[in-house]
């Protein structure tokens, strides 16, 4: 986590604590939560994590929680706090060619931020399924479909920790792995592993 400050604004490093206290805690489904470099320009502050979910030598999942702040916001924010995050999970192809497939994953979203308690506005967001197909001497290795879930909001203050640990279950949930929101069905998930032998 970020080092605190003297230079960094009081909001700022009340985020920066409630945020080194959810990742303290235990995570769902086995995710692996850490630290990475904050991308720069997007606001005069920010703290980045990823997290990844891997069973053996499967990823199942991954994803990035960036958490960005600036006293003097640009409007669309409509807060002085943005929360930009990023999921991807493989597929089984016929989950992948569902229709709402990313009306759904929306809602998950949703969903998870409701279930948490995590006061939020201006939320906007974009899901994509990626179909990679092989040719030449990848032609050997299965097609694989992808889903991607680009999503951010503003939260209602500095305190993320509702904010970080929905997300962190929405991650498990694009894994297909417990703990999952009431009534909610798990992503079917590929065999990577047997389809590579």
């Amino acid at each position: 986590m970020v080092t605190a400050s003297a230079h960094l604004p009081a909001d700022f490093l009340a985020a920066l604590r409630s945020l080194r206290s959810a990742t303290s805690a235990a995570r769902p489904g086995g995710l692996r939560l850490e630290e990475i470099p904050a991308p720069a320009r997007l606001a005069k502050y920010a703290v980045a994590l990823e997290a990844d979910v891997i069973e053996g030598d499967e990823e199942l999942a991954t994803g990035r929680f960036i958490v960005l702040h600036d006293p003097e916001p640009p409007e669309v924010w409509a807060g002085t706090f943005r929360v930009v995050t990023y999921i991807r999970a493989q597929l089984e192809p016929e989950m992948g060619n569902d229709a709402l497939l990313g009306s759904v994953a929306w809602t998950w979203l949703v969903e998870s931020l409701e279930k948490h308690h995590a006061q939020y506005t201006a939320a906007g967001g974009t899901a994509t399924r990626v179909l990679s197909e092989t040719y030449g001497t990848l032609a050997d290795r299965s097609d694989t479909i992808d889903i991607e879930l680009r999503a951010s909001w503003t939260p209602a203050g500095p305190d993320l920790t509702d904010h970080l640990e929905a997300w962190c279950d929405m991650v498990a949930t694009f894994a297909g792995v417990p703990p999952l929101p009431a009534g909610v069905s798990a992503l079917p998930r590929r065999g990577r592993r047997a389809e590579s032998r």
